[in-house]
This record gives C-alpha cells, structure tokens and sequence, in this order.
C-alpha cells in the first residue's frame, strides 16, 4: 500500500521507530543553537504581509533552485513583487523532487499553516490565500511561529561590533516565552587582506575602547567584546574558516606586521593571512575556555564563487559550493595549540565536504580528554549535507567512530522564521534509524535504552550546553 505524502508516520517504517518518534522524540523542545534569525525581528515581533515575503526573502536555498529552474533574476531577488516571486517558486517547487526543498516546503505548509496539498503552480492561489490570511493573525507574528515549534532557545549569529540592543530588548520582556543569545561571529577580524578590514579595526576600536595598533591590541578588543557578549547570554563563538591549510607560528612582531599590512592596504602573501588567521584562533580558543562558550568552526565552504552574484548582491546570495581542499594536519595542529595552553573549550567541528565526515569524527576523538561526555564533537550535518543522505551518513559514523548519544542535536542554520520543521526532519530519520536497530536486532529493545539515548540527541544534549549549563 502507498503511503500517504507527509503522512503521520512519514520516514517511519517500523513499529519501533512509529513508537520512537511518536512517543519520544516529537514531544521535546527545540534547541536551536545556531542559526541566522533577525534578532531585531523577534525584539520586534515581526509580522509579514505574504507568504512570498516570508518565505523569499533571504533563502538562498529557494533562489538557487529557482535560478537552476531557469527562474531569472528579477523574479528570484530583484525588483518583481513576492506575489510574482512566489508564483516563480511554485512554478519551481514540482522540479524539486529529490531535493530536501521539496520536504522542507510542505512540511513548513503543513505545520504553519495545516494546508496539506501538493504544492505548485496549480495550488499557488489557494496556498497564497490561506497562508496570507494567518500571517496576518498574533499567532503568526515572530515570536508565535517559534511558539508553534516549540523553540525553546534561539542562538543567533552576530559580529562583535553589534550593540546587541535587539537581544537587550527581547530579553528585558516578560513575555519573550523562550531564550535569545548572540553568538560572538569575529569572521571579519580574521581577514586582514580583504579591502574591509582596515574599517572593520577602526569601527571595533570605536565600540570596544581599545586602540588596535598591535595584534594583541586586536585580541584584547575583540576580549572586550566578547565580555559584552556573555553579559548577554552568549554560550557560543562561531568562525567561517572555510578552507584550512598548514599554518606557522608567528613571533609577535611578525603579527604586528600583518596587521598593519592590512589596515594600510598593503600586500600580503596568503601564507601571511593563514598565520593570522590561525594565531588569532588558538587566542580566542584559549578565552573561550575561560568563559564557558562553545567554539564552532564551520570549516570547507568555498564562498562567492560567481563573481555576478557577488558583485551584484553580496555574500551569503548563493554562489558557494563544497570546498575539495584538505584540513586534517591544520585542524588538528590548531586543537592542539590551544589544548597545550589553556585546554580546548567545548568544540563542534563542521566539514561541508562529506567525504571528510570521518576525519572529523576521529579528530574530535584525538581531544578528548574525559572532563565531560562529548566535548569535542562532529557535526551537525551542514548545508548542502541537511538532507536525508547527508545526515544519515553522518549519524552513522558518529555512532561508528564515536558515541552518538553523546551527539549535541540538530539545527536549522537558517536566516527563515519558517525553518523549524526542519529538527522534525532530524529527529524522524534518527527515530528511524534506531527502530531499524532495533528491528534487525542491532540493538536490544529496552526503552529505557533507546529512549534515553533519543532524548540526548534530539533535545537533552543541547539543552545542557546552551541552555541550563
């Protein structure tokens, strides 16, 4: 018999993982971690005047299928209305089989807005009609779609210049009903040959105090910003590394160098830029420690590779890919430095190239050091690794060459207020996985077993690092 589209038990094929997923895992909070929300939008409670507007507006995910569909610019980011936007995105979705999009999509109409059709071009009208008239109900504000999923914490991901006056807000109302944190992002600290940096320096110098004329200028202004950042809640850091080659130790003076280079605009080698980058880390790694915050490296991205699109909108716009290039020696140099000093903080360590999955695991392993269960850790899957096959190969050899129920969760990595059905996705392919387990006799049927181990890591695990540590 066929099942039904996105029916209730949906990735579920055993008893066992109907019983995991409908009697454990669905009823857990969400820890969301890591993320890219507005948080001036949820100070705010941000209403939206369309669907087409809420959904397209940022999602680089949508407009690289759209553009893939032959969707042309205008309809995808430029001057077109969202109604016409949105039209082009339905006209898109139907070509989407296969593709996580075409889940995440009905699940996100499914579970905002309880429309539960095929969407495409056929349906747009009537999927523009329902959805616009709850959009324009409290329920449907901001805070009430984090609300409906249950999110119980919100880590957004923010530069150490931010005044962090929306997360003073939110967190100054009584009726917030859930957790904001900024998370401390230094990416442009890190980036001494590109034509911003000089800026940057001067605009941190202004809201940190610091004069920056030396390199340890700059880690004691970036320290005083990071102070500022956990008298707010932050729990995290979070760098963009991308690729990680070989680095060399720098005396201080060669450092000072570097950074004058690229306040002035003067030429660097990227040897020059990989030292930098690599001394400022082991720095900050060793103060993260210091303070409890989680350090979360997001390692392998090759970004802004269309220079039309760059030109034209900027980062984060859909030009990046997978990056083919090596990070095991570099990875495991720049964990060691900072363990010899001060010991390593609590680390996550993300790889978008799926062939490195298990060189992340084993290095995560290489540091352990028995202080606490997982302290280093491998994952979540990211980016163009969320989705089914991504994940589960991850989960797999997390399991393999680590201990799963140690694994921290999931996380929606995502600039969208409609993202959140995306952890329903996470925890119906773990629930299946473990009620394979079970069925085939990998593992015994002991509820208190499997269970357990279901509640860490889709909801308990993050809990203890980001929300009740």
């Amino acid at each position: 018999m066929t099942a039904p589209f996105l029916g209730p038990d949906f990735l579920l094929d055993t008893p066992s993982s109907r019983r995991l997923y409908h009697e454990v895992a669905a009823l857990l909070p969400i820890v969301d971690f890591h993320n890219h929300l507005d948080p001036a939008a949820i100070a705010d409670n941000r209403t939206w005047n369309s669907i087409g507007e809420i959904w397209l507006e940022g999602d680089h995910y949508k407009w690289r299928a759209m553009r893939w569909n032959g969707v042309e610019e205008s309809l995808v980011t430029g001057p077109a209305s969202y109604r016409e936007k949105f039209n082009a995105f339905a006209e898109t979705i139907p070509h989407c089989l296969g593709n996580p999009l075409y889940h995440w999509t009905h699940l996100e109409l499914r579970r905002y807005f309880g429309w539960e059709g095929v969407f495409g071009p056929e349906t747009a009208g009537e999927v523009w009609e329902v959805a616009n008239a709850q959009l324009a109900q409290p329920s449907h504000n901001a805070r009430g779609l984090l609300a409906r999923m249950d999110v119980s914490y919100v880590g957004t991901t923010d530069d150490p210049c931010d005044d962090l006056k929306f997360h003073q807000q939110a967190q100054n109302d009584p009726d917030l009903g859930f957790v904001i944190a900024p998370s401390f992002r230094p990416d442009k600290a890190f980036k001494p040959s590109t034509k911003g940096f000089a800026s940057y320096c001067r605009t941190l110098a202004d809201v940190s105090g610091k004069k920056i004329e030396r390199f340890d200028d700059l880690v004691d202004a970036l320290l005083t910003r990071l102070d500022f950042f956990v008298s707010l809640g932050c729990k995290a850091s979070d760098h963009g590394l991308d690729d990680l080659p070989p680095f060399s130790k720098r005396s201080s003076s060669e450092l000072d160098i570097i950074l004058r280079s690229g306040q002035n605009g003067w030429p660097m080698s990227p040897q020059d830029e990989t030292d930098f980058k690599a001394a400022l880390l082991i720095e900050l790694g060793q103060a993260y420690a210091e303070r409890g915050i989680v350090m979360q490296l997001h390692i392998g991205a090759k970004r802004n590779q269309s220079t039309r699109l760059f030109e034209r909108l900027g980062p984060d716009t859909g030009g990046d890919c997978i990056s083919d290039g090596q990070i095991g020696t570099a990875l495991n140099a720049l964990l060691d430095q900072i363990d010899q000093r001060k010991g390593l903080p609590r680390t996550i360590l993300y790889c978008l190239n799926p062939s490195l999955n298990e060189l992340l695991v084993t290095i995560a392993g290489n540091f352990q050091n028995g202080s606490e269960p997982g302290k280093i850790q491998s994952g979540p899957a990211w980016w163009f690794n969320d989705q089914l096959d991504g994940m589960e190969r991850h989960l797999v050899q997390v399991a393999q060459m680590g201990l799963l129920s140690r694994f921290v969760g999931m996380l929606t990595d995502s600039r969208s207020f409609l993202s959140f059905p995306r952890h329903e996705y996470y925890r119906r392919l773990v629930c299946r996985m473990v009620g394979q387990w079970i069925e085939n006799g990998s593992v015994p049927n002991v509820p208190a077993l499997t269970d357990g181990m279901i509640k860490r890591i889709c909801y308990e695990n993050a809990r203890n690092w980001f929300v009740e540590d």
